[in-house]
């Protein structure tokens, strides 16, 4: 047998065992951001996070950013938006998120980004929306607001709701806005060199805020364990998930590794059960079913294509 056919067999092995893994390695930074309350500051931790990735990004595809120099300084503002929907919202308002509601609902609320992403496609991007993905938005929607409201749909008016909650939705809705974002503002740059790039608007707009929280009377120091969680955030969600992400749709095809990131609520939930003990009540397993299932109706009919989160 042919060694080129012999190496595409074995990429092929592998990218099939880490198609499974990227929806993982998402999920460590859903826990880090119930692990970093009291530890490390939330916008410090994203600047840290992106500013390491950023750094790593930068080395890998140096020659591409110094050959497209000119490109990079007349888009500037739009890594500087990008930055501030994905690295700023999506990054340190998780970890505000993280202060006060649990690994699963930041999870599962994140979950309906997808649907946001498709509805934000038909009325920004003129894309075409059938009855079936109507159905299925209006299910995710209500599983979003079911997981929110703790199942307590008769009771809403006497719901207490927590802050974090409300702050994943906005974050739901920055990751909906940078997905789309990057479709209308197509670019010639690689993804490694283009991710780059949004790290470095992203870290510019979190730099004021993280200097505003290090300055401050009660700031928490810079420990060993909050520069652990920094690295962790930094290699594994970040440069290790993203480059997985794109190596795998490179071997498999874009589909077939998309659909796979929907497994994230399950691996987020079973984490957050076994690492951080937090309770699985009815209201997330039913929430998590709808969110899911209008995902799914959502995506039919089409290559589901949701962006890699968090």
């Amino acid at each position: 047998m042919p060694t080129e056919l012999l190496r595409q067999q074995a990429h092929t092995r592998w990218a099939l065992i880490l198609i499974w893994l990227t929806p993982m390695l998402w999920t460590v930074n859903q826990v880090v951001a119930r692990l970093a309350p009291g530890v490390v500051a939330p916008h410090v931790l994203a600047l840290g996070r992106w500013s390491l990735a950023g750094l790593i990004l930068t080395f890998l595809s140096r020659h591409e950013l110094w050959q497209m120099r000119g490109h990079i300084v007349r888009t500037w503002y739009q890594s500087l938006i990008l930055g501030a929907c994905g690295m700023w919202i999506c990054g340190a308002w998780v970890y505000m998120a993280g202060q006060s509601t649990s690994a699963m609902n930041i999870s599962l609320i994140y979950a309906a980004s997808p649907v946001m992403i498709a509805v934000g496609s038909v009325l920004w991007l003129g894309e075409h929306f059938r009855k079936r993905q109507m159905l299925g938005v209006a299910m995710a929607l209500s599983g979003v607001l079911h997981v929110v409201v703790r199942g307590h749909w008769s009771q809403m008016a006497q719901v207490e709701w927590v802050a974090g909650d409300l702050w994943i939705v906005a974050a739901a809705i920055a990751w909906a806005a940078y997905a789309l974002l990057q479709k209308q503002w197509p670019s010639p740059l690689s993804a490694t060199a283009r991710l780059a790039t949004i790290c470095m608007g992203g870290v510019v707009v979190l730099a004021p805020f993280a200097a505003w929280e290090m300055a401050a009377d009660d700031a928490l120091p810079l420990s060993l364990h909050a520069l652990t969680l920094v690295v962790v955030t930094a290699l594994v969600p970040g440069v290790g998930a993203y480059w997985i992400y794109g190596w795998t749709q490179k071997i498999l095809g874009t589909s077939r590794v998309a659909v796979t990131l929907y497994l994230g609520p399950l691996y987020a939930g079973l984490a957050a059960w076994l690492l951080l003990h937090e309770a699985m009540g009815w209201h997330h397993l039913v929430g998590g079913l709808l969110i899911l299932s209008g995902v799914g109706l959502v995506m039919a009919g089409k290559a589901p294509e949701p962006e890699p989160s968090s």
